[in-house]
């Protein structure tokens, strides 16, 4: 009979064979039993694979905190981020600022003596309803009756000049919602919108500035401006006169009669909002508050990084417990299968070479001294940032009151100290030269064990390439057992077959004899 069954190796073969029918044996649990010990070198290559699988993850795990770390160290080794600005406002009322890296210290008296407006135009009263009792909307000629009684029918199409350009308009069938959306999709530089509520109609242009303007120079029916009529629209525009906004006029110091189409203008490094005409006071200083805030976030990133290196470092390892196999999880519960597999993959990186490598630059990056500076300091634990006790494992503590103290006393050594370029290492920065350092380690581990970021398939990592050659052993091996377990069913069946054979003869013989004794 053919009788699917399964393999150790997990995959499936139909095997041709008799179970036993005439011996009476239990040759599944005898040929199970026997390749449980033929397994033994595959579940040992697969234990292999799945500690190498854990190192990898754990690699890349500590990968994925020197990232981290590095983002936080990438601002320490640019001058940019010792350059930090803030600009104090004495009265906010007449502007607000804020000051660029490349502003001057010191206090600038600002003057604002005109703003910077555009041009805008209102309906002076209000004007006739534009829809009717049932809510539907008028046609131009139903709305305003002024056209009929200037000479105009529904039929009529008038043309409006704004800004040059010629826009038509039917009284019987736009209506004032069909105007401002005409004048809208021109690009005019003006804007046209209508209240319903208060049925008044508006006209603005889109920018402040000198060469901001409305002028309508052609309007036969005095729609919009005013000519030998007044304007329908009851706007205060009268017809060939161009209506134009102002420049804002300011001083910053000595600098007068500066103008600007806009209330936002840039100025030495500072950048204002001017909001009223008046005289105040901007103050730029140093922003002390940033520069030590992201100093202070790459302390705490260092510190991270650090506790996360030497947890695997010291972490035990657990000899006694290997990983699980198939067989063996399939006897365990799951509470039982995460606590086992938990102490497994425990200590894999325990005293690991790659690791200490890194750990030991990362520390002796930070505590040196950096030679040929021409400021104040030389190291960090001239500016309030120190190291821990041995117990530590050299972390890092910052002095925040020391931090700003130095910084008030010598911000560009502080700045030196970190991003002085040099060719020769010892005249490095800190800051260049921990972002070097976290790049070289990154890379270590990265050839180490591979990149869970990378784009390409291929893992050429040294941990890649052992997982490649494992994975192609268990496949030989998996094909090797499946050939081993249907040579024994095939014995077995050989056996069955045999004893099958002689119960026939037997039984032939016996009914023989029966015969002949009858």
């Amino acid at each position: 009979m053919n009788i699917s069954s399964t393999g150790t190796t997990g995959t499936t073969t139909d095997y041709s064979r008799i179970s036993g029918l005439a011996s009476g044996m239990d040759i599944d649990s005898i040929v199970n039993s026997l390749m449980a010990a033929e397994s033994a070198p595959l579940n040992k290559l697969e234990q292999q694979k799945q500690i190498l699988e854990w190192q990898q993850e754990d690699y890349r795990s500590l990968n994925n905190a020197l990232y981290s770390l590095k983002d936080a160290a990438s601002g320490l080794r640019l001058e940019s981020t010792f350059l930090a600005r803030t600009a104090s406002v004495a009265n906010t009322a007449i502007l607000t600022a804020t000051a660029a890296k490349n502003a001057g210290e010191g206090a600038y008296t600002i003057t604002v003596s005109q703003l910077a407006a555009g041009v805008s135009k209102a309906s002076t009263v209000q004007l006739a309803e534009e829809k009717d009792t049932d809510g539907n909307s008028l046609s131009l000629f139903e709305q305003f009756s002024e056209f009929g009684t200037r000479g105009y029918t529904s039929a009529d199409t008038i043309t409006v000049n704004i800004n040059g350009t010629d826009l038509e308009f039917n009284l019987g069938t736009d209506n004032i919602s069909t105007v401002v959306s005409k004048i809208n999709a021109a690009d005019l530089g003006v804007r046209a919108s209508y209240d319903s509520t208060y049925n008044r109609f508006f006209l603005t242009t889109e920018s402040t500035g000198s060469a901001a303007a409305i002028n309508i120079s052609a309007d036969s029916a005095n729609f919009l401006g005013s000519g030998t009529n007044s304007s329908i629209l009851q706007l205060s525009v009268d017809v060939g006169t161009s209506y134009s906004g102002q420049n804002a006029v300011f001083s910053v110091g000595d600098a007068a009669g500066m103008e600007s189409s806009t209330n936002n203008v840039s100025i030495n490094g500072l950048t204002m909002a001017l909001a009223s005409t008046g005289t105040t006071t901007v103050t730029v200083a140093q922003d002390t508050g940033t520069i030590v805030n992201s100093i202070k976030a790459f302390v705490d990133a260092y510190n991270d990084t650090l506790d996360k290196l030497y947890d695997k470092l010291s972490e035990k390892r657990n000899l006694n417990y290997a990983p699980l196999t198939d067989a063996q999880k399939k006897e365990m519960s799951d509470k039982e299968i995460e606590q086992w597999e938990a102490k497994a993959h425990s200590g894999l990186l325990r005293s690991d070479p790659t690791l200490q490598k890194i750990a030991t630059d990362l520390r002796s990056t930070l505590t040196r001294m950096v030679s040929g500076l021409s400021g104040s300091f030389d190291s960090l634990s001239e500016i309030g940032i120190t190291t821990g006790s041995y117990s530590e494992n050299g972390k890092l503590h910052l002095d925040e009151d020391k931090l700003k103290q130095a910084l008030s006393t010598d911000a560009d050594g502080i700045k030196e100290l970190f991003t002085n370029s040099s060719d020769l290492t010892a005249e490095k920065g800190v800051g260049a030269t921990l972002y070097s350092t976290l790049t070289d380690s990154i890379k270590y581990i990265s050839d180490k064990a591979g990149s869970s970021s990378s784009l390409t398939a291929a893992d050429n990592s040294y941990i890649g390439k052992r997982l490649t050659e494992l994975k192609d052993r268990i496949d030989d091996w998996e094909d090797r057992l499946d050939k081993i377990k249907e040579r024994y069913y095939k014995k077995f069946t050989a056996m069955e077959e045999a004893i099958n054979n002689m119960n026939a003869q037997s039984a032939w013989i016996n009914a023989q004899f029966f015969s002949t004794s009858g």
